[in-house]
């Protein structure tokens, strides 16, 4: 019987003349390629066919590369939002101190014009704080007797009459609004000539002012200063009426003025330096005798328009058609 080793056990040839006989191949078809150029339809259908084998192999690097790339790009994204949003935080307060800067620019702009056309000198001045007692309408501006200013000097803004200068320190002035409840300022309807005198209401944001029932006055009126005290110029803008109501329990008229100026909206005047040597002190017994003293002069001749201005052709009292104004 013949014997033979088993398949596993079977010896070819020997493993240095495998590696021999496949080096002298591939050299072979290296100088053959190099050549003759024949293998090349040869590595594109190899190509081919491995190029499935190829992906599949570089999958798991892929979905690596992949997750890596993610959890990158979300930090990444996470720290510019971040950067993003302080931006457009500095941004906007940026945005808002332009927008607040373009007004102040705007309204000193119309102060300088306003300054140009007074026949008078006047110090641009800026409000400091506003005074401690609530129940006052003043407040405090950084200009004061080293800059020329003095007691009973008006102060305006570029629409129209502020108030007035009642204390003055070295630095810094007291100006009493015109709706403080001691305030009183002499004025004339622009449209016809017709003195009268206003007067603050205190916390309230509107003037009043009297008037006899046959007065000429109408809603939407411009009340301007009348120039009869010799502290405020003539022609300067105070008030527009807002409502006239008449009550039979009186001969006078009460007639609410809103205030031409912005006295609650801007922070710089104008403080006109008008003579005030032979003015006395605001704020004292001598000046509310001399208000008063106006007050009931212009109220006699509150009938009689001033002697520039054209008789009313038919005097008339508005109506008193809705509510009362709230102040």
């Amino acid at each position: 019987m013949e014997y033979s080793p088993p398949p596993l056990f079977k010896q070819g040839a020997s493993a240095r003349a495998r590696v021999m006989f496949f080096a002298v191949l591939a050299i072979f078809l290296l100088v053959v390629d190099a050549r003759l150029k024949s293998l090349t339809l040869v590595r594109q259908v190899l190509g081919t066919v491995l190029y499935p084998v190829q992906m599949v192999a570089v999958m798991p690097r892929d979905a690596a590369l992949r997750i890596s790339d993610y959890f990158v790009s979300t930090s990444a994204l996470e720290k510019e939002n971040l950067a993003l949003k302080r931006q457009q935080i500095s941004n906007a307060d940026s945005m808002q101190q332009n927008a607040q800067l373009a007004a102040e620019n705007a309204h000193l702009r119309k102060l300088l014009d306003a300054r140009e056309r007074l026949p008078v000198k006047s110090v641009l001045a800026e409000i400091i704080y506003d005074a401690r007692d609530p129940s006052t309408r003043k407040v405090i501006i950084d200009r004061g007797l080293k800059h020329g200013l003095a007691l009973a000097q008006p102060v305006i803004d570029d629409q129209g009459v502020v108030g007035q200068i009642t204390r003055v320190f070295p630095l810094t002035a007291e100006v009493t609004l015109l709706t403080d409840k001691n305030q009183a300022i002499p004025v004339q309807i622009a449209r016809n000539g017709l003195r009268s005198v206003a007067y603050g209401r205190g916390q309230s944001a509107y003037l009043d002012m009297r008037l006899t029932t046959n007065a000429d006055v109408q809603t939407g009126d411009q009340l301007i200063t009348s120039g009869i005290d010799g502290v405020y110029p003539a022609g300067l803008a105070v008030a527009k009426v807002m409502q006239v109501e008449h009550k039979a329990t009186t001969p006078f008229e009460n007639i609410l003025c809103a205030p031409a100026a912005g006295i609650d909206r801007h922070k710089q005047l104008l403080v006109l330096l008008v003579a005030t040597d032979n003015l006395p002190r605001p704020d004292t017994e001598e000046v509310r005798a001399k208000k008063e003293k106006l007050n009931r002069k212009v109220t006699r001749d509150a009938a009689l328009p001033a002697p520039d201005a054209k008789p009313a052709t038919a005097p008339q009292a508005a109506p008193v058609t809705g509510k009362e104004v709230a102040p």
